[in-house]
């Protein structure tokens, strides 16, 4: 119905503001805290916010016989987190978040390989494409730390998609909900050592920022959720890319940042790349 294509819109729109405002955060705590913090603080929030419904939801609510897969998910959504947040403070914030959302360029080729899931020949085309706009945005060869960063960041995108294709193994038997809880509780725990083996102490001023960033993750998830509760996937997954532009309008704000010529022209071809990628994908994106 229209109503639900509109208000499924409108809810991915609004998650994907969310989540340009966590990256907004994660960059702002980076002056104070170290990835491991920034990491181990973005998902222990989210287990605290998603508690309350794992209490409510009772034992039978999660119980799980796929404990394996629930695992594979989070290490490879953990792995993910850990790149894309060492790129965020490193590069202009709207390239860290197109390295990041170029996931679904690289789902044909993951699914492929790893659930036999052949890809049309279209999609393969959709993500050569846009895989050449990732090298306009990495720029390899440029050499200096924004090109480190650039590589981190695809890695994050990268990771991200085996993460997603490690969910469509799962998703027959696990709900939502339960995925996005067993990652946020397996992702605190996953973290905790690395966090406590580089702990720096942290002023006041970096736990504004790092409540922000779990807190905004966490809303981003579930408005994201709702909208692809509403609609199917090919018409949702198109808005969720107007957060490289909140992204790029609120870095230029804050602190100034524009994105030079061949990184806009790589991200209008890794979008528009993405976009026809998903039009033939049915599985939702549960953003990091």
């Amino acid at each position: 119905m229209k109503t639900d294509r509109n208000s499924a819109a409108l809810h991915a729109i609004l998650g994907a503001a969310a989540f340009s405002v966590t990256g907004a955060c994660i960059k702002a705590a980076a002056v104070w805290a170290n990835n491991e913090q920034i990491v181990f603080f973005r998902s222990l929030i989210n287990f605290l916010v998603l508690l309350p419904w794992a209490l409510n939801t009772g034992r039978s609510g999660l119980a799980t016989q796929r404990l394996g897969g629930h695992l594979w998910r989070s290490g490879l959504g953990l792995a993910a987190m850990y790149c894309f947040f060492y790129a965020i403070p490193r590069l202009p914030l709207a390239e860290a978040m197109l390295l990041n959302y170029s996931s679904p360029l690289y789902l044909p080729f993951a699914a492929w390989l790893w659930i036999r899931e052949k890809p049309s020949s279209s999609a393969l085309l959709a993500s050569l494409l846009g895989l050449a706009g990732i090298a306009l945005i990495v720029k390899p060869g440029a050499g200096g730390l924004a090109s480190t960063a650039a590589l981190v960041g695809w890695l994050s995108g990268l990771l991200a998609a085996t993460a997603m294709v490690s969910i469509r193994r799962i998703s027959d038997t696990e709900p939502t909900l339960r995925i996005v809880f067993y990652f946020a509780a397996c992702s605190s725990a996953l973290s905790l050592m690395p966090m406590l083996w580089f702990w720096t102490p942290l002023p006041r001023a970096a736990w504004l920022p790092l409540l922000g960033a779990g807190l905004a993750a966490t809303a981003g998830q579930l408005a994201l959720t709702r909208a692809y509760s509403l609609a199917a996937a090919a018409l949702v997954g198109p808005f969720t890319y107007t957060c490289v532009l909140f992204s790029a309008l609120l870095a230029w704000i804050v602190w100034g940042e524009s994105l030079d010529r061949l990184s806009i022209a790589g991200g209008l071809v890794v979008i528009g790349s993405c976009i026809l990628v998903s039009l033939r994908r049915r599985e939702p994106r549960l953003d990091e």
